[in-house]
């Protein structure tokens, strides 16, 4: 594949991809192995929105992760798998060793009755499984939906249910850092509230006591002892589904995004190579969970389509101690190391002993994802983590775009600290404004929008068409509106603000408010609720909820605790409010609408201008809750 070497390069690619896009991505495409070439590159239109590219194409995605470079990278190590506990052996998978294993998983699938289209849950930990699992759904063409191991039973049962999947893939248990987590258990009790699921296949990964269900549940070993490690490659074709991947949206229930195939292929692979400017045969480290858009795009599918070493992560940064980063980077001599603000941002605290016999000497270039990246934060991660020598690709993307959109080319783009910078080939960016026209020029801030579609972009809510027009085509006609803030600086460089939507970005993690003033209202004393985000140095932002209770409580520490434990439960711990204020009432408009804008700006201590309050019922309801805001917790 042609990688973009200088700036003018970029430049040439780009105005190329935007005077003949259909002509530019078919040369792309050329890149990969098809079982049968498309009829047409692109048909579109936003108002349906209906999208299709590469029609009449066939292709298989692990064919292109896998079969394609047996000749040439069959010993070459695939996957590293770096274990929580840095005392435990890494295991390593060449590419010889993924296609033997892929085939047998995708055997068991089939042996399971699994057919192309059906939906297969992965509820895993981070583990070569994992990896194998999606790689052999795609082989036979069945759709995966990955649930983050983190979530909680209620949100697996909720997103088992509206994916209707008859299969689970799951661990007996698993340790992130010192925290256990007892994933069969929490299937278990998932299950209880499903009835879609024929089988549950069980990996024993830390040989812990489990329930297993007779008739329902099988050991992942014994199925895959008696598979056949011969599974030809299905044909696919280019809009058949890939897989769901739920994101939190602005209402209580989550959005199950649907990727197809073909698009989604040849974008993430195009953009892997020239963000991070990748070179064969180095060692590609992305620390994401492959529950999220991240782990399924830049950790494991696009890696592989290029032929790299890709590196699995089980644990945490801080385990067993703030180091550890840096020793798996040494360890494995990593050249490409791709992480979230988040994680920079808590380092950043520990100081600079953190790299005390450290020598990071391999890296090459550094990636931030999840999140705009703040200056200082860039600053230190450029400075101790890539000792001035690497650039930094700060990445904006989101779930629903499949792969990256806007960001520096390592080695190309000059740096500008905390810019996305510009966007990627194929990408046609509009800054738009409250009344729907577009903002020319540069010095300007709009609402982030995209006018034309790219081939990585999702095609729909699975089930639910009308929420995926209303939710990212209905406030511009004829646009994607990908619900963030931005700024273009004087030099055309793009910067995000944050979202402009009812959605929080904890840690990298989409959060609706919807659903988390769901879980919070389940609580026997509360009558209603409300949730913003606000700015914390560390996660980017922290969950505000402001609670209206239906007693009088002498205190309040109980309650929060109940709470925030409850929101652990339902939607999953890393959801837990940061503050929780107990108010007597919430600003509403005439209308019934809650006034957010005030909450945020309390929420943020920002109260010298909370702007007009005249549209509410009752104005005193904000001094009151401005009263009560320091005792919160």
């Amino acid at each position: 594949m042609k990688s973009i070497e200088t700036f003018e390069e970029y430049k040439t690619a780009y105005q190329k991809s935007i005077d003949q896009p259909e002509e530019f991505w078919a040369e792309v495409a050329e890149d990969f192995t098809w079982q049968k070439k498309w009829d047409n590159v692109l048909k579109w239109d936003f108002d349906g929105p209906n999208v299709s590219w590469f029609d009449g194409a066939q292709v298989n995605l692990s064919e292109n992760c896998i079969d394609r470079h047996l000749g040439t990278r069959a010993n070459q190590v695939a996957i590293i798998w770096e274990p929580n506990d840095p005392n435990e052996p890494f295991k390593t998978l060449t590419y010889a060793q993924l296609h033997d294993q892929v085939c047998r998983f995708a055997n068991v699938l089939k042996n399971l009755g699994v057919k192309k289209g059906d939906r297969v849950c992965i509820y895993l930990p981070m583990i070569l499984e994992g990896a194998i699992a999606m790689l052999a759904c795609a082989r036979i063409g069945a759709v995966h939906s990955v649930v983050f191991a983190g979530f909680s039973a209620q949100s697996l049962s909720d997103r088992i249910n509206d994916a209707e999947c008859t299969l689970l893939l799951t661990a007996d248990i698993v340790y992130r850092g010192d925290k256990k987590i007892e994933l069969k258990k929490i299937v278990d009790e998932a299950l209880l509230k499903t009835r879609c699921i024929k089988n549950v296949v069980v990996y024993n990964h830390r040989n812990s006591p489990i329930n297993m269900q007779q008739g329902r549940d099988l050991w992942w070993s014994k199925l895959m002892a008696d598979a056949s490690n011969i599974c030809p490659a299905v044909p696919i074709e280019a809009e058949d589904p890939l897989f769901i991947l739920y994101t939190s949206g602005s209402t209580g229930k989550p959005k199950g995004v649907l990727h197809t195939t073909a698009g989604y292929m040849v974008y993430i692979g195009y953009t892997f190579k020239n963000v991070f400017n990748y070179q064969d045969g180095e060692v590609f480290c992305c620390t994401a969970d492959i529950g999220w858009v991240t782990g399924h795009s830049y950790l494991v599918y696009a890696p592989l389509l290029n032929g790299a070493t890709t590196i699995m992560f089980e644990g945490v940064p801080t385990f067993p101690d703030h180091g550890r980063f840096w020793d798996l980077i040494d360890k494995h001599k990593v050249n490409i190391f791709y992480t979230a603000p988040t994680a920079i941002r808590s380092l950043q605290a520990k100081g600079s002993d953190i790299f005390a016999n450290k020598n990071l000497s391999s890296l090459r270039v550094l990636g931030s994802v999840g999140e705009p990246i703040n200056e200082e934060a860039w600053h230190w991660y450029h400075e101790n983590v890539g000792k001035k020598n690497c650039d930094i690709v700060d990445t904006w993307w989101q779930t629903e775009t499949g792969g990256i959109l806007i960001s520096p080319i390592a080695n190309v783009t000059p740096m500008k600290p905390a810019f996305a910078s510009f966007p990627l080939p194929g990408v046609q960016l509009a800054l738009m404004d409250d009344k729907g026209n577009e903002i020319q020029g540069n010095d300007v801030e709009g609402n982030l929008c995209l006018k034309f579609p790219w081939p990585g972009m999702a095609r729909s809510v699975y089930g639910d068409h009308p929420r995926f027009k209303t939710t990212y085509f209905s406030t511009y006609k004829g646009y994607y509106f990908t619900g963030d803030g931005c700024k273009r600086d004087s030099d055309g460089y793009y910067r995000i603000t944050g979202r402009v939507d009812d959605v929080i970005n904890v840690s990298g993690h989409r959060i609706g408010t919807g659903e988390l003033e769901d879980a919070i209202d389940e609580h026997g004393y509360v009558i209603e609720s409300a949730v913003v985000g606000y700015p914390h140095d560390i996660k980017g932002q922290g969950i505000y909820a402001f609670v209206i209770c239906d007693r009088h409580l002498d205190s309040h520490e109980q309650l929060q605790k109940e709470i925030r434990e409850h929101v652990a439960k339902v939607v999953g711990p890393f959801a837990r409010p940061d503050k929780i204020q107990i108010v007597p009432a919430l600003p509403k408009t005439r209308s019934g609408k809650i006034m957010r804008r005030i909450l945020r700006k309390i929420a943020e201590n920002d109260i010298s201008n909370l702007g007009d309050t005249t549209t509410l019922i009752d104005p005193s309801v904000v001094d009151k809750i401005l009263a009560g805001r320091l005792a919160t917790t």
